[in-house]
């Protein structure tokens, strides 16, 4: 049993224990009462609006039908707290009362929202203030019938935004990335580079490597000069807004010079390849070419001599031995 401190009641009447007994409950349901809850009851929830009426009011809604999507979804961008006001319409053929409605964050139950009919419409809503991280998330209302149909608020800082393809530059150049989100206003832009699995810090107090500025406040740059291969690698901007951070992923691409010279020599070495396979093949053909007709021209010449020692054999005269006269 809890032990009452800071109260004191006076003895004797039955009247004054009575007021004690109603202070002594009273303190308890205050101390039991949760102080930092992200979902709280109907009054409470009025309360803390009355309480930050002069946020502004975010009014979002979403129509589901019989022959509608499964899911509905839409998305809400926040980045300062406000009140949000979430809207969800029903359309059925059927008896309206036999529909059953209910709200979620992400799996956890949403009580105390409000329900209307009118004719074949039914219409829910749920509302509540939004003061930090916490409170961000999936906020659906369900409709349950024959089948289930969904409409589901997605509520999110803004999203940053950068260019898909990786940055490709050389050792010794300088390059910068950039970040920006649309329409937005972040209350403050941090930089981060890869070391293994873990995030750190860039220093941007390094003012002879990096560089932090931006044009605009809904946009960041980070200069990096005098790039080495060490430089290259993933690297992630974060805004810092009311309600959370959001962050985006770049890639950074350091080569050498001799990289883009690697494909040019590879070219050059199969063309040098290249033609020394045909010179050789050349070669061996007019090679192959030139031995028979050596051949032929030494059976022709030697045809030649040959015809030659003949016609001279048939065609010298005959001479007859004499003998001398006198004899």
């Amino acid at each position: 049993m809890r032990t009452l401190t800071g109260l004191r009641c006076p003895r004797a009447p039955r009247l004054h224990f009575l007021l004690c007994l109603l202070l002594a409950a009273h303190s308890s349901l205050a101390d039991s009462e949760p102080t930092d809850s992200t979902f709280t009851s109907l009054p409470v929830r009025e309360e803390m609006m009355a309480k930050y009426s002069n946020l502004s009011l975010e009014s979002h809604n979403i129509s589901l039908t019989e022959q509608s999507s499964m899911l509905m979804e839409k998305n809400i961008t926040l980045e300062r707290p406000c009140n949000v006001e979430l809207t969800c319409q029903f359309t059925t053929s059927g008896d309206v009362n036999s529909v059953n409605v209910t709200w979620r964050k992400g799996n956890e139950p949403l009580e105390d929202h409000l329900i209307s009919t009118k004719g074949h419409m039914l219409s829910t809503q749920y509302m509540f203030t939004i003061v930090n991280s916490k409170q961000m998330g999936s906020y659906s209302c369900f409709f349950e019938d024959e089948k289930v149909h969904r409409g589901t608020f997605n509520i999110k800082v803004p999203e940053l935004h950068r260019k898909n393809k990786p940055l490709v530059t050389y050792v010794g150049d300088s390059t910068v990335l950039s970040c920006k989100c649309q329409d937005c206003s972040p209350l403050n832009w941090s930089w981060y580079s890869s070391n293994g699995s873990m995030q750190v810090p860039v220093d941007i107090q390094m003012n002879d490597k990096y560089m932090m500025n931006g044009t605009h406040a809904n946009e960041t740059r980070l200069k990096i000069m005098h790039l080495s291969e060490e430089d290259g690698g993933s690297y992630w901007c974060r805004a810092l807004f009311h309600l959370g951070e959001s962050e985006e992923h770049i890639e950074l691409v350091v080569l050498s010079f001799w990289v883009p010279l690697k494909p040019f020599l590879a070219i050059i070495a199969e063309v040098v390849l290249l033609v020394a396979i045909i010179l050789l093949c050349e070669m061996y053909t007019q090679k192959k070419r030139k031995q028979p007709d050596e051949g032929k021209e030494f059976e022709q010449i030697e045809q030649l001599k040959l015809d030659d020692s003949n016609g001279i054999e048939n065609n010298a005269p005959r001479h007859r031995k004499s003998e001398p006269v006198g004899q």
